[in-house]
């Protein structure tokens, strides 16, 4: 079982103001909180979008645009 690891700042069901900063190779937009990689489908680089996040992994977490 993949577990949350305790060491993401950030939590499922959090919601946070971000911007898009890059872009990944499936072509998901990419933004940082606290310095943590979160991917969000379906923005482009620039986009400023209120997230919530909807799973977190050991190095990154993806969130969906609300």
């Amino acid at each position: 079982m993949d577990q949350s690891p305790k060491t993401a700042p950030i939590q499922e069901g959090e919601e946070y103001d971000v911007k898009i900063e890059d872009v990944g190779k499936e072509g998901d937009g990419i933004t940082r909180v606290e310095g943590f990689v979160v991917f969000v489908p379906d923005t482009k680089v620039g986009d400023e979008v209120k997230v919530k996040i909807t799973s977190v992994r050991r190095r990154f977490a993806f969130a969906e645009k609300i």
